[in-house]
């Protein structure tokens, strides 16, 4: 261990849809043999000799990334997602310090610089709060970075692991918040969480009554979708920020959609370490958590077909002390 890394049990770790991708290789960049996980949260086991933010017991929680150059640009403005030179992902990437292929939270411990692990606030669930160190923080970090506030009136593309945490954000920022789904069948469970209005997107009627009418629109939608009929729906000056998609958009957009009202068509990542404490301190004073389902780590096959049909609600988190039963 180096001299300023931290050594850290894993607790919980919450599994994310890119976990599935990355160990069936769709993306077609996978390095086997690959240890999935980057939602982990758990206690500070051993620390470094030059480690000072960190101390053993400390609960603690590890996210999408390891590592950068921390030097660029980016990574000196505390946007260490957009490293110039690449970060450091938490699995599957090549080490800074050794070349190695890095591994994940489906393990009993990780090592990472103390740079790169964050603080639980002591209100938080450990199991609950995994799930904001990806899915939390890459749909907090938009609506912060764009300026959404009180009286804002923004629209929630889907309603899974991170659109549920959309709405719960939006809502605590002080917005009015719409969820956009094609199910109305999800309008009750969409006011659980928060939502003040659902629109079924199929459904035209209901998409023309709410044309010109928001200035964000958080599309957590994963899978190619026509952006146009979206657009309609942002006033002028409108914000429609991608963060589940990162494919071809299909079909084509129309650019009169967004010159013709000055709108803008924007995507974001997570956030960089400064901002994802912020987040989970946000989370608790806020009484935000994700929803779960604690799931035994010899199930994680039968997870990763659940998750595939959307039958979770809405984070599964893989209880590690079952890796030592």
């Amino acid at each position: 261990m180096a001299l300023d890394e931290c050594q850290s049990s894993a607790f919980k770790t919450a599994v994310c849809h890119s976990d599935i991708h990355q160990a069936r290789n769709e993306w077609g960049i996978a390095v086997y043999p690959l240890m999935p996980g980057h939602e982990i949260v758990g206690k500070v086991t051993a620390v470094g000799a030059n480690v000072s933010r960190h101390k053993v017991g400390d609960l603690v929680g590890v996210g999408c990334m390891v590592d950068s150059c921390r030097h660029c640009e980016a990574c000196a403005a505390d946007l260490e997602q957009y490293c110039l030179e690449g970060p450091t992902m938490t699995y599957a990437t090549p080490d800074r310090v050794d070349g190695s292929n890095t591994m994940g939270g489906y393990s009993d411990s990780i090592v990472v610089s103390e740079h790169f692990v964050v603080r639980i606030p002591e209100k938080l669930d450990l199991a609950s709060a995994a799930p904001i160190l990806c899915a939390g923080i890459t749909t907090y970090s938009p609506l912060k970075h764009y300026g959404v506030k009180a009286g804002d009136k923004v629209g929630i593309l889907g309603m899974g692991g991170l659109g549920h945490m959309g709405i719960k954000f939006a809502k605590a920022l002080g917005a009015e918040v719409t969820l956009f789904t094609r199910s109305a069948g999800k309008a009750e469970e969409a006011r659980r969480q928060g939502a003040d209005h659902v629109i079924v997107s199929t459904d035209p009627a209901q998409m023309q009554s709410v044309a010109g009418h928001f200035n964000f629109l958080l599309d957590t939608i994963p899978v190619p979708h026509d952006l146009n009929p979206y657009l309609d729906t942002l006033r002028f000056d409108g914000v429609h920020i991608l963060v589940g998609l990162i494919e071809p958009v299909d079909p084509a957009l129309h650019a009169g959609k967004l010159v013709m009202s000055r709108r803008v068509l924007a995507g974001s990542l997570i956030g960089g370490i400064a901002e994802t404490q912020e987040v989970l301190d946000f989370c608790a004073e806020h009484g935000i958590t994700c929803d779960i389902e604690m799931l035994d780590i010899r199930q994680i096959n039968e997870a990763y077909e659940r998750m595939i049909k959307g039958d979770v609600k809405y984070r599964f988190v893989i209880d590690m002390a079952t890796l030592k039963a």
